[in-house]
């Protein structure tokens, strides 16, 4: 395993409005991926956090009658109250009106600025309120309008900055066709590639302070702030230690860059983070590029789930109805890192009394139960030789563990998953066989018994183990009763000669539908 801190940043969430179930998503995954990292010995870093300027934060400030900066602030306490609900373990926040962040963007935009990067120029054409941004005749639909998902839409003519993207055009071309692990899953590449060859014109990266005041000011001109892509961008490098060397306070940017996996969602790929993003790291000097990991859409009745459509999914709701775990669990389960599934709240109860509550959680009651009943918690290791099914459920074990890891690398957590499963079916198959009830009541086979609750409290033990960066909570409570208590192993064979269990306590009480009780 390399010495390098393993750097997991996911896309920032815009403070404009509270947390919906892709945020949620999106997190959790990050989370896994972070958990894993750490439980393999593998340092890591994981970075999240908040977009906090921009029109839209401004204008919905002035609705409620708080200043930007009081509106920001308090959104960004409702995605950290989720973050900590559902268990995120991030190492570095990133808030965009950091002072830290507000100099390097700074420190940036200047030296582009006197490289010849940026340039004044006026423009007049079609711009989007919603996405504050000036559109082209390609945003426009077969009817040659500009859709409802542009919002209000409105002719400016407006003088900005600008940044010669197509200056870097060539070089992003030839970077995708020599590295194409830039982007995974590797279909998502396969688009951005074909976007960079249509990819046309430079990009406006300021407003005017007369139209926008909450941003960042551009230090080479104090009537414009710099618009999203130099500010909400940079964050994922500007907190990573990126023009902070001297800053004690943020890690030391070498020992992190580049980002291992950058987690966004797949309509934020193009143009922001596969085209403008790589490109302004290569104009401000970083040579080592990040790696994208794009996932795809939770929708609801095949549409979007999305504040401004008011399709929403409000995941504290159902964290709060259902549990971390189960939410966390369902998110993981029930869609393929890359694709797009639909959300579906009976899924969630469903996955989670058949997987959780039917399979692992009766595997472990049974286990724990038996062991105090038969052996009174206590089991002891046998000097007879191994039985051949006991071998077989072993080398599945290993087999499992191997599966797991293979998944995890490649981002499948669903794989994983599904990889786990199989060791809990057949440990529950392998307490049908084996009959401990039966053999505690024949003194010959002692040993035999000893034997099998054995192999199950292993089993057991390196399925909670497994699942302990999906469900971390839960397989806590699995692991402690086990008498495996922090114990993270992906061995078999852990327990000592004397081992000893806890209490058998239900870990997953089965789930029923809110509307029915």
């Amino acid at each position: 395993m390399s010495d390098k801190i393993f750097f997991i940043t996911t896309a920032i969430d815009y403070t404009n409005a509270p947390p919906h179930i892709g945020h949620a998503y999106e997190k959790v995954l990050a989370d896994v991926l972070a958990r894993w990292h750490r439980e393999r010995g593998r340092s890591v870093f994981f970075l999240t956090g908040v977009d906090q300027h921009g029109q839209k934060v401004q204008q919905s400030a002035e609705k409620v009658g708080l200043t930007p900066a009081k509106f920001a602030e308090e959104v960004t306490k409702s995605f950290k109250a989720l973050w900590a609900k559902l268990g995120i373990s991030y190492d570095g926040w990133a808030e965009t009106t950091d002072p830290r962040h507000i100099r390097a963007v700074q420190d940036v935009l200047q030296q582009l600025h006197d490289q010849g990067d940026l340039y004044r120029a006026k423009h007049s054409g079609y711009y989007s309120i919603r996405q504050e941004q000036f559109l082209t005749d390609k945003e426009r639909n077969e009817e040659g309008e500009f859709g409802p998902e542009w919002g209000e839409v409105v002719l400016l003519e407006e003088e900005n900055w600008y940044f010669r993207l197509t200056k870097y055009r060539g070089w992003l071309a030839e970077y995708l066709a020599d590295h194409p692990d830039f982007v995974t899953p590797a279909f998502r590449g396969a688009e951005l590639a074909n976007a960079v060859a249509k990819e046309a014109g430079d990009l406006c990266i300021s407003r005017p302070k007369s139209r926008l005041g909450w941003g960042i000011e551009l230090p080479f001109d104090r009537d414009y702030v710099t618009y999203v892509w130099f500010d909400a961008l940079m964050n994922y490098a500007t907190f990573a230690g990126y023009r902070a060397e001297a800053d004690a306070a943020l890690p030391a940017f070498d020992t992190l860059w580049p980002c291992d996996a950058h987690v966004i969602g797949k309509d934020i790929l193009v143009p922001a983070h596969g085209i403008y993003w790589p490109i302004m790291l290569k104009a401000s000097g970083v040579k080592a590029m990040p790696k994208l990991l794009v996932h795809g859409w939770w929708n609801l009745g095949g549409a979007k789930v999305s504040k401004s459509s008011g399709n929403v999914v409000d995941p504290a709701v159902l964290a709060e109805r259902y549990g971390t775990d189960a939410l966390r669990y369902y998110l993981m389960r029930d869609i393929a890192t890359g694709q797009d599934a639909d959300f579906n709240e009976e899924r969630l109860r469903v996955r989670y009394n058949a997987d959780l509550a039917n399979n692992l959680g009766n595997l472990v009651n049974r286990t724990v139960s038996m062991a105090r009943r038969y052996r009174e918690g206590i089991l002891i290791s046998s000097a007879a030789e191994k039985s051949s099914d006991i071998a077989t459920l072993e080398a599945l074990g290993a087999e499992v563990a191997r599966r797991f890891d293979d998944a995890m690398r490649t981002y499948q957590v669903h794989t994983a998953l599904e990889a786990v499963w199989d060791l809990t079916v057949a440990a529950n198959a392998f307490v049908e066989s084996s009959a401990p009830w039966k053999l505690a009541k024949d003194t010959a086979q002692s040993a035999r018994l000893d034997e099998v609750l054995r192999a199950l409290v292993e089993a057991s033990r390196l399925a909670a183990a497994l699942l302990h960066p999906i469900i971390p909570e839960a397989a806590d409570r699995l692991l402690a009763q086990l008498g495996f208590s922090g114990n993270l192993s992906i061995a078999w064979g852990v327990a000592g000669a004397e081992h000893r269990v806890g209490e058998p306590v239900p870990v997953f009480p089965r789930l029923e539908n809110p509307t029915s009780v």
